[in-house]
């Protein structure tokens, strides 16, 4: 398992955490991970599984975990996650977390986690 890369950048006023960690040959999987305010924005995961077997595989994971991280720096810069205004709507900014309805609201990672222990609890009653 390789160590992992970790970024904040600044973008419009708001500082944006992107991480990328390899599951390693058990795991073989590159997760980036963008984070906002302590939540999940954005991931990407890509499977490696294919090239373990070569003798300079780590070398090949490193270099793909790279460019993944900074795809996902470009994909921030380039105003890819923002949300597209819809016709008659003001421009002043997002509405607040609390005017959006829960299910396109971005969950934290204790929400996210409460949510999968409360279904594990519900099926295990």
């Amino acid at each position: 398992m390789l160590s992992g890369i970790n970024t904040d950048i600044q973008y419009k006023g708001e500082v944006y955490h992107i991480q990328t960690e390899d599951g390693g040959p058990v795991n073989p999987i590159i997760t980036t991970i963008l984070f906002k305010g302590g939540a999940i924005f954005s991931s990407k995961k890509t499977n490696y599984a294919d090239i373990i077997q070569a003798d300079s595989y780590q070398e090949a994971v490193r270099e793909m975990m790279k460019e993944q991280h900074k795809n996902m720096v470009r994909d921030l810069a380039a105003g890819k996650f923002e949300r597209p205004s819809e016709p008659g709507e003001e421009t002043k900014g997002s509405p607040s977390p609390s005017d959006q309805p829960e299910s396109s609201r971005k969950k934290s990672l204790d929400d996210l986690i409460l949510d999968y222990l409360s279904e594990k609890k519900e099926t295990l009653d």
